[in-house]
């Protein structure tokens, strides 16, 4: 079954025992979300990007795990809940936050020169954003 299919248990079951038939970008921000729901935001960061590197181990792409996309995303989404709170579905975070949704062309890049996130320090370190891009 796919991962957009799922309620938050069985989506959260599926990650963890790396069971899921698809695991896309959308899905990734929902299983941190779940996370941040479950977990003061240390320990949801620690939790998430643990699971997350078991279940790229897990499908044979340990190399796609990416630190600073990770922890970016965990923290913009924690912000986001802060600032909107907690009390609504995923449904309705998911719609009104369709930009931390989007993969290509990523929120990442409003913080990040595109540089910075394809080097290896970014991949295995958190680099914190430079600020906003001065694209525009």
């Amino acid at each position: 079954m796919t991962a957009a299919a799922l309620d938050d248990d069985a989506l959260m079951a599926g990650f963890e025992a790396a069971t899921l038939a698809s695991f896309h970008h959308a899905d990734h921000v929902h299983v941190a979300w779940i996370h941040l729901g479950r977990l003061p935001l240390l320990d949801a960061a620690q939790a998430f990007t643990a699971a997350l590197k078991r279940f790229a181990a897990a499908q044979g792409t340990p190399g796609l795990y990416h630190e600073t996309i990770t922890l970016a995303f965990v923290l913009l989404i924690a912000d986001r809940i802060a600032r909107r709170g907690r009390g609504e579905s995923w449904e309705a975070f998911a719609a009104a936050n369709p930009d931390l949704l989007t993969w290509k062309p990523s929120i990442l890049e409003r913080y990040y020169d595109p540089e910075t996130l394809e080097s290896p320090l970014a991949r295995r370190a958190f680099l914190w954003p430079q600020g906003e891009s001065r694209k525009g």
